[in-house]
């Protein structure tokens, strides 16, 4: 009898689901980020609205005196005009560029803070999946939030 039930219990599996949403939010740090990251976002869009603002007073100074301006005057103008215009394109796509690598450089050791405390829940509760909430298409009964368990640990970190 004994050895028919050894291979049911080598079976049972205990899963765990987190919401890894709920547990960044409530971290301080995340906070802390996406200040620095909303004031280097304003200081780059700072710097494009002078930019652009430069190029509309070029742009009006050259429609004004374009009557007076020879041909060639007129073209060397228009040239500089464009690159103006085609040095702000690639400012905006720079700073997007520099933002999304804050982002990631600055949101990296919380996701490995927050994926670490996960695994030790997983680890000291012995179970054998946690899933990320939503992801699964079904969840039975037999599942149990962890989420606070993992910010728990998280706070344990510290």
């Amino acid at each position: 009898m004994i050895m028919l039930m050894a291979p049911l219990a080598t079976f049972a599996q205990k899963f765990g689901k987190v919401n890894t949403q709920t547990i960044m939010q409530s971290l301080p740090e995340i906070s802390k980020i996406n200040g620095e990251l909303e004031a280097t976002a304003k200081q780059y869009e700072n710097d494009l609205k002078s930019m652009q603002e430069e190029l509309q007073r070029q742009s009006d100074a050259y429609d004004k005196g374009k009557s007076t301006m020879n041909a060639t005057a007129q073209q060397q103008k228009e040239q500089e005009l464009q690159q103006l215009y085609q040095k702000i394109q690639q400012t905006y796509s720079d700073n997007q560029q520099a933002l999304q690598k804050a982002q990631q450089e600055k949101m990296q050791p919380v996701i490995t803070k927050v994926r670490n405390a996960i695994s030790n829940v997983g680890k000291t509760g012995g179970y054998t999946y946690i899933f990320e909430e939503g992801v699964a298409v079904y969840t039975g009964t037999n599942v149990e939030d962890v989420t606070s368990k993992v910010q728990a640990e998280i706070g344990k970190m510290k």
